[in-house]
């Protein structure tokens, strides 16, 4: 429980741009460089200021259990994953890769790039590319032999700038296409962070964000598909 809530404590550290901004360098824990401890087990978690949010919390439920590390930035749409993702793998071994693409391939963008009203601008990735960006994605994950979990896209709220609430569903359902035809373990964040509404809500009203506490709720998510992953029990709550 100490643990856990020095992670929550940490999570106030990290503050995400405000929407409509163009995307700005991240800094915080969730970019401090880990060292491995070698008896464990090493696990990359690849997407983007959702994963973020959770990474801090996530580290401290494996602590003593997995090496738990990310790339050093947000990693954006499926089209910046194909040129970046050899980068992000570097030239460790990985045992388990939790990784989420969707909420910036969703989004509504101008002809500069800014993150605009829907009827101002077109969908980054739109939905037909997006599966065929994240089938080759996921054909050069199985290549590193780590064993894969795919996170559903969270909730687009209504009121959320550039993005258009029941988009992300159309992006799970191509996802999911894709996860089945490899054979892809699927952590359904979505649905998860669906169900925490009214005075038990976890996410920012009309922002696809989560409050620090709804990170730490979906760390918990995370950590669990982890370590069935891993064959380990359950982390403590």
């Amino acid at each position: 429980m100490r643990t856990l809530a020095l992670a929550l404590l940490a999570c106030a550290c990290f503050a995400v741009g405000a929407e409509g901004e163009k995307e700005k360098k991240h800094v915080g824990p969730a970019f401090e460089p880990v060292t491995d401890d070698p008896k464990l087990p090493r696990v990359l978690l690849i997407g983007d200021s959702i994963s973020i949010g959770y990474t801090v919390p996530v580290r401290a439920l494996l602590r003593g259990k997995a090496n738990v590390h990310r790339p050093l930035t947000n990693c954006g749409p499926t089209t910046t994953a194909l040129k970046e993702l050899d980068k992000w793998l570097g030239e460790g071994k990985w045992d388990v890769i939790h990784f989420n693409w969707g909420l910036h391939d969703l989004k509504y963008m101008n002809e500069f790039g800014d993150l605009v009203a829907v009827e101002k601008g077109t969908q980054q990735v739109p939905v037909e590319q997006y599966e065929k960006n994240l089938d080759e994605l996921v054909q050069r994950l199985k290549k590193t032999g780590a064993k894969l979990i795919w996170a559903a896209t969270t909730p687009v709220p209504k009121g959320a700038q550039g993005r258009v609430p029941g988009d992300e569903v159309k992006y799970n359902e191509a996802a999911k296409r894709v996860m089945d035809r490899h054979g892809v373990a699927i952590n359904d964040l979505h649905a998860f962070a669906a169900q925490f509404t009214g005075y038990k809500a976890i996410q920012m009203e009309k922002n696809v964000h989560f409050m620090r506490t709804g990170s730490v709720e979906l760390a918990k998510q995370v950590a669990a598909h982890i370590l069935k992953a891993l064959g380990k029990p359950a982390a403590e709550k």
